[in-house]
């Protein structure tokens, strides 16, 4: 596993340098380490058993998610994206039928599919996964973020499995800084592992 800056690294500078970290990796590596997370990703039988697919679009060259997107919607299970309500800053999440209809925002975030479309609730949720995006993670699944807190607020209430995607050199073997209101995930997928990080009962 990488190493962070340190136990004593602030969230904001482990920000900063696994930004620059994944802004300067090769193109052509990172793909090649991506298709490997995806093919480790279909051997999680949470995944494969999910009705309902929470995803999200990638920023900042985070794992290329479009497969997912792609291979979800071709299988007939339930896709949905993220939008933050400008009304009151929560994360939703829209189910979406087509990618044609993915309009990206930002933040990663996903614009509204139409102004009719009605966000999903904790009984759509029930038999779902959630891909949760983060620059860094460590091995008890906390995570670095962008630091805008939407997905920790989504998360709290959240039922179903969470699922971090990522690259072996962006895994911290040191623990990483978190607050009360940071909500870890379940598992992380990288090209070489599956490492539950906590058991959902």
């Amino acid at each position: 596993m990488a190493s962070s800056n340190g136990t004593d690294a602030s969230k904001a500078s482990l920000r900063q340098s696994y930004l620059s970290l994944c802004e300067h990796m090769p193109k052509e590596f990172s793909q090649r380490i991506d298709g490997s997370v995806l093919d480790m990703l279909r051997m999680l039988g949470s995944y494969n058993d999910a009705e309902l697919v929470l995803c999200y679009l990638p920023i900042h060259e985070e794992i290329d998610t479009r497969p997912i997107i792609d291979e979800v919607l071709a299988s007939g299970r339930r896709l949905a994206l993220p939008y933050l309500d400008p009304a009151t800053s929560k994360l939703q999440f829209y189910q979406i039928d087509d990618a044609e209809q993915i309009t990206r925002g930002a933040r990663g975030l996903a614009k509204l599919p139409s102004k009719d479309a009605r966000p999903l609730d904790e009984w759509d949720f029930l038999g779902s996964v959630c891909f949760v995006p983060g620059l860094v993670f460590d091995g008890e699944g906390n995570r670095v973020g962008y630091g805008a807190g939407y997905y920790d607020e989504f998360l709290a209430f959240y039922p179903g499995e969470k699922i971090g995607l990522v690259r072996s050199v962006q895994v911290s073997s040191n623990p990483l800084p978190h607050d009360d209101h940071d909500i870890p995930v379940d598992v992380l997928v990288t090209e070489g592992s599956i490492w539950r990080c906590r058991t959902l009962f």
